[in-house]
């Protein structure tokens, strides 16, 4: 065991241990879950570290030696190669200090090992005089953050075009299916299966495009703005200087706050963020719905869409198969609904200078990214590409259906189309014969009027009444 030392006092740490005195107290202090801190903001952290020791290099701040032994420990470590370094809990208190403390020191003591030294030897490299430079945990860690967020957006966008060109391929196939389309889960007005993927495929593709324009909300950062914005403890060639670095080793197209006070204590870019994908939530909910409910059955529900079968959906009845992909697609979607309300009244909570509950923000924010873009490709793959149609059962719920008449109102009339709704109640079950015997339209004008063409239009043909 190696004894650390803080001004609270000391604590023994295994000799081998990546980790310090201050991940140690934190660990104690607030214990751990199963679930520890997304592995994308950890590495998001480690670029932040390895972005300010290279701006500090630049403006001659920090020594070639120790400059090398950050940045090579951080390379080493963005490989993988933590050895469980990291073991604070996520929702520790103190706005993010505990997980800002475990990184400087797994990056200190990775780089003291990798330069034949033993962890804990800080008079050669310092977690916080050295891994720490010009930096607070006020910066570093939203700034970290932020740019976890614009990661998972990255992954997400191209999984939302995906679903979208999934959906479209099943509005192109389905384009010359007519069904019933219905209102309050009633009996409604004929339309084809295409319309109503079309209009899925068009909730999606705003989707898409809100998660892009979120990277513009999402990418300005506070770093450099150190404990309350005011860039105190560092100089101004590195507050200059040390975004674009990040820029570099990241890729992402991020920009230093123009006014880093404000964009130390106020969270309202992060809530508008995760309202875009609360709001992708809220579209999958109700198409995973939709599919759900029109595969019920089948034979003793609506039973007009076959979902692939994925698995068995019962230990006692055979054959069974539930509708689990959009089941599981549902329960995500509310579970990241919940997460954003939670999200907006922690954003809400911040006092003065600082959210004090940046951590709960990150971790349901970064969680409900990463559980948006794993359902949306799970929807994709499991659900909608392999979706059939059970065209018998869409036939016959059709024709046992009075949605005819009510298309036919707008050239007959809704008092006329009400006579033949009674004497189809009554029993008179042919609507064709009803109407064309009825002397108020010919058999010709009857099938060139209630046709698939006919209900793929959007509104009345030209000329018509």
């Amino acid at each position: 065991m190696r004894t650390e030392k803080d001004f609270i006092g000391e604590v023994q740490i295994p000799d081998s241990a990546l980790y310090g005195i201050n991940a140690a107290r934190a660990l104690e202090n607030f214990g751990n879950f199963a679930e520890g801190t997304d592995p994308v903001f950890i590495k998001s952290f480690l670029m932040v570290k390895k972005a300010c020791a290279l701006a500090s290099h630049e403006n001659g701040y920090l020594s070639d030696i120790k400059t090398k032994m950050i940045t090579d420990a951080v390379d080493v470590l963005l490989s993988g190669d933590d050895n469980g370094g990291i073991i604070v809990n996520p929702l520790s208190g103190g706005a993010g200090t505990p997980l800002n403390m475990n990184i400087n020191e797994l990056i200190a003591n990775k780089a003291l090992v990798l330069s034949g030294h033993k962890p804990g030897d800080y008079h050669i490299l310092s977690p916080v005089d050295d891994v720490n430079l010009h930096q607070s945990t006020n910066d570093t860690y939203p700034s970290a953050f932020k740019t976890a967020v614009m990661f998972y957006l990255k992954e997400l966008e191209p999984a939302l075009a995906s679903l979208q060109e999934s959906l479209q391929e099943k509005e192109k196939e389905y384009c010359d299916t007519v069904k019933l389309g219905r209102t309050e889960l009633m009996d409604a007005l004929p339309m084809t299966v295409g319309m109503q993927f079309s209009a899925y495929a068009e909730a999606i593709a705003r989707d898409r495009w809100r998660v892009f324009k979120a990277n513009e909300r999402i990418k300005t950062l506070n770093l450099g703005g150190t404990a309350i914005g005011t860039g105190f403890n560092a100089p101004q060639r590195y507050i200059f200087s040390v975004v674009n670095e990040l820029r570099e080793i990241t890729g992402l197209n991020i920009s230093r706050a123009e006014n880093l006070v404000d964009a130390t204590q106020n969270l309202d870019a992060v809530v508008e963020t995760m309202a875009i994908i609360k709001t992708a939530a809220v579209n999958l909910m109700k198409i995973a719905g939709d599919l759900r409910l029109q595969s019920c059955g089948p034979e003793g529900g609506i039973g007009e869409f076959i979902l692939p079968a994925v698995q068995e959906g019962s230990s006692i009845m055979p054959g069974k198969v539930n509708p689990v992909i959009p089941e599981f697609v549902q329960q995500v979607s509310m579970l990241i609904m919940g997460n954003d309300a939670v999200i907006s009244n922690a954003a809400s909570q911040g006092s003065l200078e600082l959210n004090q509950f940046y951590p709960l923000v990150a971790t349901l924010s970064l969680k409900n990214l990463r559980m948006l873009t794993h359902s949306v490709k799970l929807f994709d793959r499991g659900c909608i590409k392999g979706l059939k149609l059970n065209r018998e059962k869409i036939a016959a719920n059709l024709s046992s259906s009075v949605a005819v008449l009510t298309y036919l109102s707008q050239y007959i009339g809704h008092d006329k189309a009400a006579g033949f709704y009674l004497r189809y109640k009554n029993g008179e079950k042919d609507i064709k014969k009803m109407v064309t015997e009825s002397g108020i339209m010919d058999n010709k004008t009857y099938d060139e009027l209630v046709n698939s063409n006919s209900f793929k239009m959007t509104g009345l043909k030209d000329g018509g009444k």
